[in-house]
């Protein structure tokens, strides 16, 4: 049915997920950063972080991850040159990663600062008033509840950015849609492959519905739920 492309679309497939879970990771850190920096009390904190997200929002992921890409690779060999080191080739998965989890990096400082804030200040206060040491009041009290308060929004942000992940094709990492894409113009049937890079995409996010619907249910046992 693939005309034996089938291997090379799976090898792309497992691609783009070790692309989508390095993305999280590098994303998360920085979201946690970004809203850290969001709710200081110091100004230039809140004046970087608030920089960042109005950054990422106003520019598109693609000029982005071509900016990373192409600039970068010329600005880290201009210095190479004043080093006097050898040429510098810019990793594609490094720079898809990079880009995607600092793009995302941004989505996630606002859920994590909303989380933050919709745990009631009192808690916090009582935590700390019955002897609990900060980091005991953060991994008992603030972060289970912040967890539960942000999962909906993190789940949103991994499924876009699951789907993302396809503008690293373009920067010639062999991922799904670069594999689809190679395989489209071999054969000529762009139809089949690009449904094909769809039904894959479609399973990575039903698959995540699946399981963050399952965390959220497990979060919210013991929790009164109320009716709509």
């Amino acid at each position: 049915m693939l005309h034996g492309y089938g291997a090379s679309l799976l090898e792309g497939s497992l691609l783009t997920l070790a692309v989508a879970f390095a993305s999280l990771a590098i994303a998360m850190l920085l979201g946690l950063l970004g809203a850290i920096a969001k709710l200081s009390r110091v100004r230039p904190l809140r004046w970087l972080a608030q920089t960042y997200t109005t950054l990422i929002r106003g520019v598109p992921d693609l000029v982005m991850m071509l900016t990373v890409f192409y600039g970068g690779q010329v600005l880290v060999n201009h210095i190479g040159d004043r080093l006097g080191w050898g040429y510098v080739d810019i990793d594609p998965f490094v720079a898809g990663v990079l880009t995607i989890g600092f793009i995302f990096g941004a989505y996630i400082t606002e859920v994590l600062r909303g989380a933050f804030l919709a745990v009631p200040a009192g808690q916090r206060e009582a935590a700390l008033a019955f002897g609990m040491t900060p980091w005991q009041v953060l991994w008992r009290v603030v972060g289970p509840q912040m967890l539960r308060h942000a999962l909906p929004g993190l789940s949103n942000n991994w499924l876009v950015m699951v789907k993302s992940t396809a503008i690293v094709s373009v920067i010639g990492l062999s991922d799904l849609m670069n594999r689809a894409g190679q395989a489209a113009g071999a054969t000529r049937e762009p139809f089949m492959f690009y449904l094909a890079a769809g039904g894959m995409y479609l399973l990575f996010t039903s698959v995540s519905e699946w399981g963050f619907a399952m965390l959220q249910r497990k979060l919210a046992i013991g929790v009164r739920q109320v009716a709509v």
